[in-house]
Formats: C-alpha cells, sequence, structure tokens
C-alpha cells in the first residue's frame, strides 16, 4: 500500500500472537489499521499521521531486562490510546503506574465486574466474560487514572484517564472469547476518537485506482497471471486504473487443474477485455521434468522455467517500466507495483468481488505453483497428469457441492464441517483390483480434504459416508487407469496438507 487512508489507526506490535487480530479487528469495523514496530519514536509515528493507537499485547515482563519499551512522547501526541494486555502495562509503568508479579496468573474466560463510569466499557454489562493471558497484573495506577473493571484475581483489569485519552484493559477484547470485546472497539473508534466507518470496499477501490494511476502516469505494466485470487485480483484492480495499459502473461505449465485455463481466458480476455498473452508452454514442461522425482528439484525447475518463460515475453513488449504483483528475481529492472500487499486474504477477496471477479475464482482454492506436478508423487508424466486432472475434478466438483449444501443450511461457509481445501494426490505405485471380469492393476489415487482456518494446523474432514462413497464410485467409474481411492486421515501436524 503507497498511502494510508485519512482515517488510520497504528497498532505498536509488543510481539503480540494477537497483533495482527488486533488490526484486523479494527478493519472489521471500516476502519483502516495495520502494525507498526513498538519500538517507533513519537516524531516517527507522528510522522504516519494516525487518528488513534492501540498498544498490543506481548510475551514479556515490563521489568525484564530486554522488555521492549515504548517511546513516552507517544502519550503527549494528543491522540487517543488504547492498550492491551502488555500495552495496559507498559502504559502504566511509562506514565508512573506499577505493574507487580501476581501470585496466581490469570489464562483464559475470566469474570470481569465494571466500577463505576467508563467510556471504554459503556453500554456492556456490570459482569462480563473476558479472555485473559497473564500473570503480572497493574498494581498502582498512574496520576490521573481511574480504575473501571476487575477480576477476582486482578484489581485493575482496566483502567483509563479521559482527559488525555488514554485507556487500556488487562484482558482482550479483540479475541471472541471477550463477549463485548467488539463493542468496546467500536466505543473506542467511533465513540472515543471519532471515527467514520469509512473504509469499504468501494473507498478501497477508489484509493486503490487513485495510486496506481499516479504510480504509472503514462507507462506499460506486466503482470504475470496464474488465475490465483491474488494475481487476478491486483490484475482486475490494475486493470480498472489504466486499462490497456495492462498486459497480462499467463504462463500455461500444464499443471493447472481441470478447467482453469479455460476460465482465465474467459474472464480476462472475454470478460474483462484485458490484453493477454496466453504462453502453451505444456510440452516445454514436460521435457524440462522428464526424470525428476525429487519435489525440491521439481520446484526449483519450474520455478525457474517461468521466469524464463516470462521475460521472453516481456521482452516482445516495448515500453514496459513496471510489474503489478512481487517479488521477482535479482537483476530484474522493473518498478515493481504491488497494491494488495497488506491485504488479508479475505479483504483480497472482498476486493475481487467487488471488481467484478468471478466467485469461483475469487474462492479458489490454495494451490500451490507448481499446481499437479507437485501432486503426483515421482515422475511427472503426460498420462499421470491427465489421471489425476480427471480424478482431482470429481473431488472438487462433489466437495464443492458438499460446501454449498453446508452453507445453504448455516449460512456460514466456515462452518465446523466444512471443508478448507480439498484435493486428489497421485501416488507412484499400481495395485491390483477387478473390473467386471477381469482383474486389474491400476493406480490408486489418494483423497486429501482438510479443515483449518490458516494452513498452520489443519485436520481431516469427517465427511459424511455417502459423500465419499460417491467420490470413489465416480472416480473409479469416470477416471481411465484409476482402480482404488484412499482417504488421507493425518492431520497437521504430524503432517503436512500437501505431500510433496
Amino acid at each position: 500500500m503507497q498511502g494510508r487512508p485519512i482515517q488510520f489507526v497504528a497498532v505498536l506490535d509488543f510481539g503480540a500472537q494477537y497483533g495482527q487480530l488486533i488490526a484486523r479487528r479494527v478493519r472489521d469495523l471500516h476502519v483502516y489499521s495495520e502494525l507498526v514496530p513498538c519500538d517507533i519514536s513519537a516524531v516517527e509515528l507522528s510522522a504516519l499521521s494516525p487518528a488513534a493507537i492501540i498498544l498490543s499485547g506481548g510475551p514479556a515482563s515490563v521489568y525484564a531486562e530486554d522488555a521492549p519499551k515504548v517511546d513516552p512522547a507517544i502519550f503527549d501526541l494528543g491522540l487517543p490510546v488504547l492498550g492491551f494486555c502488555y500495552g495496559h502495562q507498559v502504559m502504566a509503568v511509562t506514565l508512573g503506574g506499577e505493574v507487580a508479579h501476581a501470585e496466581k496468573g490469570e489464562y483464559g474466560p475470566a469474570e470481569l465486574v465494571r466500577e463505576g463510569s467508563s467510556e471504554l466499557l459503556a453500554s456492556t454489562p456490570g459482569e462480563q466474560t473476558v479472555w485473559m493471558s497473564h500473570r503480572d497484573s497493574v498494581s498502582r495506577v498512574p496520576e490521573g487514572f481511574t480504575v473501571t473493571a476487575h477480576t477476582e484475581t486482578c484489581p485493575v483489569a482496566a483502567m483509563e484517564c479521559a482527559a488525555r485519552g488514554l485507556y487500556a484493559t488487562q484482558f482482550h477484547p479483540e479475541v471472541r472469547h471477550s463477549a463485548y470485546g467488539r463493542r468496546m472497539l467500536e466505543n473506542f473508534l467511533f465513540g472515543i476518537c471519532r471515527l467514520e466507518p469509512s473504509w469499504t470496499m468501494e473507498s478501497i477501490i477508489d484509493e486503490k485506482v487513485a495510486e496506481i494511476r499516479a504510480q504509472v502516469g503514462q507507462d506499460r505494466v506486466i503482470l504475470g497471471l496464474s488465475g490465483g485470487v491474488d494475481s487476478s485480483v491486483v490484475a482486475a484492480l490494475v486493470h480498472r486504473a489504466i486499462g490497456d495499459q495492462l498486459t497480462c502473461v499467463f504462463v500455461n505449465h500444464g499443471f493447472l487443474r481441470k478447467g482453469e485455463p479455460e476460465m482465465v481466458e474467459e474472464v480476462f480476455r472475454d470478460q474483462f477485455k484485458m490484453p493477454l498473452v496466453h504462453v502453451h508452454a505444456e510440452e516445454r514442461y514436460l521435457e524440462l521434468l522428464a526424470g525428476v522425482t525429487d519435489p525440491e528439484e521439481k520446484r526449483r525447475r519450474i520455478g525457474t522455467e517461468f521466469w524464463k518463460v516470462f521475460f521472453e515475453e516481456a521482452q516482445k513488449l516495448n515500453g514496459v517500466r513496471f510489474m503489478a504483483q512481487g517479488p521477482f528475481p535479482d537483476g530484474v529492472r522493473f518498478d515493481l507495483i504491488e497494491p494488495l500487499d497488506r491485504f488479508f486474504k479475505d479483504e483480497v477477496r472482498e476486493l475481487g468481488l467487488a471488481l467484478g471477479l468471478p466467485a469461483k475464482m475469487v474462492y479458489r482454492q490454495p494451490f500451490p505453483g507448481p499446481g499437479l506436478a507437485i501432486r503426483i508423487i515421482g515422475e511427472v508424466t503426460a498420462e499421470k497428469l491427465e489421471i489425476l486432472r480427471n480424478a482431482d475434478a470429481v473431488i472438487r466438483e462433489e466437495l464443492d457441492a458438499y460446501n454449498e449444501d453446508l452453507f445453504a443450511k448455516t449460512g456460514d461457509r466456515n462452518s465446523e464441517h466444512s471443508c478448507w481445501q480439498y484435493f486428489a494426490v497421485l501416488p507412484d505405485i499400481k495395485s491390483v483390483g477387478v473390473m467386471g471380469d477381469e482383474r486389474t492393476y491400476a493406480r490408486p489415487v489418494i483423497l486429501r480434504a482438510v479443515e483449518s482456518a490458516d494452513a498452520m494446523t489443519a485436520d481431516w474432514a469427517r465427511l459424511p459416508y455417502d459423500v465419499l462413497a460417491r467420490i470413489s464410485s465416480r472416480i473409479v467409474g469416470e477416471v481411465a487407469g484409476i482402480n482404488r481411492v484412499v482417504y488421507d486421515i493425518t492431520p497437521k501436524p504430524p503432517a503436512t496438507i500437501e505431500w510433496e
């Protein structure tokens, strides 16, 4: 992001596990927010022109020798400041209060009891559940502060100095387990800071279009288009800004899923009328991978070859100064346009829908850059690609329908039993089977379907037996060369989501 909206909330990051979550919760309320280093000076922070400041939590003790500190002058900028957990404690000690090491820690849900009036806790119950994660706690508040809430083991669970616009809580309002955390954030942003919920998809598009036009001027831009979410949204956004000054290069390595090359053509050339160069490099890549079985060598060759093909096409275009969607290899002399570098993934998807991209592209599942080449165990051949592509298409069709059925029932695309990612893997073995009256010696295919929120951890999806049976029956019946379907029920960890 080249610039920031006028209403910008800076989150000083003290190493909290919830740091990005704080920024995300603010953005959910249509106010732009992003993380900045906790050791930023007041002068540097003021230069960013934030409208408000939030101090995140963190794992350290405020009295530890190497504990992160905050520039005291930040509290004199005249901006509203809200601290959580470690941010609560560092505000207290910086302004003359004290923090003590409690005999008993407080982790998980706790019952909060309000004391007196509070701007931050306004319109929340006198008693409510909040989420705690601490042992140290504020034992004496700074001069001018009042205690506004406590728990059984934390005498200063919230404090504020309304005259200076300073507020802090020992608990974490940003997590869902704090029942009225969203209300507290609303109180801070809209009641205390007087901000407006104006950071919408429409305003984002307008801002980014203006930035791109100012950066590019009359020059030309090239973009490597894969059909994935990020490159597709960047293509739509940059094209909205500069039209035919953008040329998209779609390097088709032959490892995409069934129907994806056609979808790229349909969306970008036919719907958006973009200048699109479709490079058919399928045979080139098959030759490149002939005899290669090591997955890392596959990745290396595919990645290296992509840039060779891409820049062969780039050299055919005149006047290209910028490349959208980085990074790119050393020695490449393009100025970079990265309009989505500070967006969360689901924000990128929302932006894609607002730009007119079809939902089937916007909600495309995570897919590795090397594509089906690393879902084939062992050497990649044209025959194996055809088998895997067809089996994978059956799995996606059936589990797309399964997820849509859950969505229709729950209204939640991330409901408890929905699949987050699902695909086929082709192992480098054959197994005996019986089809009709004949024995077969054909390949098995592995079904991988997982539930996950962020891909850091994942569990295998508890699919209904009738869904599994239908997938198995269809693959064996419709995909030549397959006589067996097996289901991977290993979580991550110890396994990974992908096989190679």
